[in-house]
């Protein structure tokens, strides 16, 4: 489900214009609602500049944030088991490996150069703490495989522990951020000049 919202201003004052745009005469400038994208267990999601990403409440899953820097292309995938699915199951993107695949194949589709994809990973937490858990080291494990394989390079990573975590993607900036328990948000990864050159 999309909502939107706005960031960073007050807009007492302002009258929105047909664009989308709130703009105030007496400042001369304007402030533009960015729509949010949340993408749930098993599910992979692409956008444009005017979105931002966001998976909440990450236990043992994996989510891949991926990003070309130079056509503002973003996309997450939140994989919620290892390797690829049986032939018969009907939510294929849960698994990894089809993850992965339907996220570079919307990215391209949107305009993203497969060449020019980054990626940071988020999850991987065993939140209810079990000392025979498995999953959370096989996701991890078959995902950076994957990722490797894809020859997608991954930027940072914020994985394991017990707390759950969330992601953001904002796609304009290309900035990642994310939250671990019941912390405040924190800078992840930004992409850097060099990326916007490549």
């Amino acid at each position: 489900m999309a909502k939107f919202t706005l960031f960073d201003y007050n807009i007492e004052g302002y009258s929105q214009d047909a664009s989308g745009a709130y703009k105030n005469p007496a400042r001369n400038h304007e402030v533009r609602m960015k729509e949010i994208i949340d993408v749930n267990t098993g599910e992979v999601k692409v956008g444009g500049s005017k979105t931002i990403l966001r998976s909440l409440a990450i236990g043992s899953c994996i989510v891949v944030a991926a990003y070309d820097s130079r056509k503002k292309v973003g996309a997450m995938a939140h994989v919620m088991l290892p390797g690829r699915a049986p032939e018969k199951e009907p939510e294929k993107t849960k698994y990894a490996a089809d993850a992965i695949d339907e996220m570079i194949n919307q990215m391209t589709v949107a305009g993203a150069n497969r060449d020019n994809i980054e990626v940071c990973l988020v999850g991987g937490g065993n939140v209810l703490q079990r000392k025979d858990d498995t999953i959370c080291k096989e996701n991890v494990k078959s995902t950076t495989e994957l990722l490797e394989k894809e020859n997608i390079p991954i930027r940072k990573a914020v994985l394991g522990g017990t707390e759950r975590k969330s992601v953001f993607l904002d796609i304009d900036c290309g900035s990642i951020s994310y939250t671990e328990g019941d912390g405040g948000k924190r800078p992840l990864w930004r992409p850097s000049r060099r990326s916007h050159l490549r």
